[in-house]
C-alpha cells in the first residue's frame, strides 16, 4: 500500500473514536517526506518526521540533493522530528554501511541544529548505533523507533535518557526478549507506536495496522510492565508531548 494513497481524514477519525488525538508521520525519502508534512500542515492532529530511511541512503538515496531537501524541510514549524535515521545491518549488505552512517551523522547534525527530535531505525545494528550516537553527541531529545533491542539494549538506552518506542511486536509470541525490554524500560522513556501498515498487534495481525489498534498495544505493555493502563496512557502522552510538540 502507498502510504500517499490512505485516506488521511478517515484513519485520524477511526483514531479519535479510540481516544487518539495525536499522530506523528513519519517520512522515508524526499516525496514520504514532503507528503508528511504537507499532512501535518492541513490537519492539526498530525506532526511530521522528515528523513532518508537507512536502506533508501544504502541504495543512493541519501544525496546532497536530498539532504539539502530534507535541511529545508526541516525548518517547518510542524516538522517536528528527523527520521526514520539510523543504521539497518538485514536489508543492506556491508557495501552500504558506510554510506548509512555518513546518512545517519547528516541527519543527527540536521536535528541538532533544527532543535528536533531525532527518530532512530535501528535494525540488527544496535553496537553500531550507540557508537555513532556517542561519537556525534545525540540530540536532547532522541527516540528509538519500533525498539528492537533486548533488556540489555534497554539499560544502555535509558542510561543515555533515549526513548524507547514500542510496536505491535511486543505483543507477538515470539517476543520475550522485547517484552523484557519493555519491563526495564523507565516510564518516562517509553512511547507505542503502529509503524502502520506493519506489525499489526496481536491478536489482528493479517490486517494492515493503523492508530486506532494502538490501545491493543497500550493494554499489553501495561500488563507487561504492571502498571495501571491510565498511568501508562499518562506518561505516553507527556513523553509523547516532551519528544514533539
Amino acid at each position: 500500500m502507498d502510504i500517499m494513497d490512505v485516506p488521511v481524514r478517515q484513519i485520524l477519525d477511526e483514531a479519535a473514536a479510540v481516544g487518539i488525538t495525536r499522530i506523528v508521520q513519519v517520512g522515508t525519502d524526499v516525496l514520504s517526506s514532503r507528503w508528511s508534512a504537507e499532512q501535518a500542515e492541513t490537519y492539526d492532529a498530525v506532526l511530521a518526521t522528515v528523513a532518508i530511511h537507512p536502506n533508501e541512503a544504502g541504495r543512493g538515496g541519501a544525496s546532497p540533493e536530498a539532504l539539502t531537501a530534507i535541511e529545508e524541510l526541516a525548518s517547518r514549524e510542524r516538522v517536528r522530528g528527523i527520521g526514520e535515521t539510523g543504521l539497518d545491518r538485514y536489508r543492506t549488505g556491508p557495501e552500504g554501511y558506510a554510506v548509512q552512517e555518513a546518512s545517519f551523522r547528516a541527519h543527527i547534525d540536521i536535528a541538532k541544529r533544527h532543535g528536533k527530535a531525532l527518530v532512530i531505525h535501528d535494525r540488527d545494528a544496535h553496537a553500531d548505533v550507540l557508537r555513532v550516537l556517542d561519537e556525534e553527541g545525540a540530540p536532547e531529545r532522541t527516540v528509538f523507533h519500533c525498539f528492537s533491542g533486548d533488556a540489555e539494549m534497554a539499560r544502555r538506552c535509558a542510561d543515555r535518557g533515549y526513548v524507547m518506542s514500542f510496536a505491535g511486536t511486543v505483543t507477538f509470541k515470539n517476543a520475550e526478549a522485547l517484552r523484557e525490554a519493555a519491563r526495564v524500560a523507565p516510564l518516562d522513556l517509553l512511547l507505542v507506536e503502529t509503524d502502520a501498515p506493519f506489525l499489526t498487534p496481536m491478536p489482528f495481525r493479517g490486517r494492515p495496522n493503523a492508530p486506532y489498534l494502538i490501545p491493543h498495544t497500550l493494554r499489553v505493555v501495561a500488563q507487561i510492565k504492571s502498571v495501571d493502563l491510565d498511568d501508562l496512557c499518562t506518561a505516553v502522552t507527556a513523553t509523547g508531548r516532551r519528544m514533539f510538540d
